[in-house]
């Protein structure tokens, strides 16, 4: 299996840009969301899931509009590197990615340091085998004391590259395809709600298609 955290990212990070010492000061503490990733297609599986907390205002995307270059990696070759430094030099907290794939049915918990200037969380993650088909949580506030709440992600399409379902041009393990990752060349131009696997190539709609939604997460408010 590709190691997805060697592989390529982007994102674009709408917000305000915070020092460091900002963005960690009040009372960072010990306090934490828990973030649980459930994978709840039948066919699709999750490259190792990025969990960011920071600032208000900080978004991965908006749709209708283009996806920045570190989006496009994410969605097209799995990585969450690049898509990590964007964000740690936009003032998130923290930013941390999980050590493995998420196959369907089974669940991920990561826990990422707020406080109260840093109260927001942002998640995201490739869907294989697709061409540039990803789910994300998209800068919502988390819960406050210690709450929770759960919402679900559809799954969106970086609109980086043609959906062509080819295995040539899309990465994942091996049992399913093992093609190439991100690749600079444009596709449909902007992000938009992913229609599900077509059959036009070699993915095969039964085994890998889907009906939004395609994940479930839930942030709990905690300490360490």
């Amino acid at each position: 299996m590709m190691d997805w955290r060697n592989g390529l990212n982007s994102v674009i990070v709408s917000a305000l840009l915070l020092s460091a010492t900002n963005a960690v000061a009040d009372d960072a503490g010990d306090r934490t969301y828990e973030v649980t990733v459930t994978n709840i297609t039948k066919g699709e599986i999750f490259t190792p899931i990025m969990v960011a907390s920071h600032a208000a205002g900080v978004k991965l995307f908006q749709l209708g509009s283009g996806a920045s270059a570190e989006l496009a990696m994410l969605a097209e070759g799995g990585d969450t590197g690049p898509l990590s430094l964007a964000l740690e030099a936009g003032g998130a907290l923290e930013v941390v990615t999980a050590a493995d794939v998420l196959p369907p049915g089974a669940s991920v918990t990561l826990e990422v340091a707020m406080n109260g200037r840093n109260r927001h969380v942002s998640v995201a993650a490739m869907l294989v085998p697709t061409n540039d088909g990803f789910f994300a949580v998209n800068g919502i506030a988390g819960p406050s004391g210690r709450g929770s709440l759960s919402v679900v992600s559809p799954a969106y399409d970086a609109g980086t590259e043609d959906n062509d379902e080819l295995c040539v041009s899309i990465p994942g393990p091996p049992f399913v395809c093992a093609g190439e990752g991100y690749n600079p060349a444009p596709g449909e131009g902007y992000v938009y709600i992913h229609p599900g696997i077509q059959g036009g190539g070699d993915l095969i709609p039964s085994a890998h298609d889907w009906r939004n939604p395609v994940a479930k997460i839930t942030i709990r408010a905690s300490r360490r």
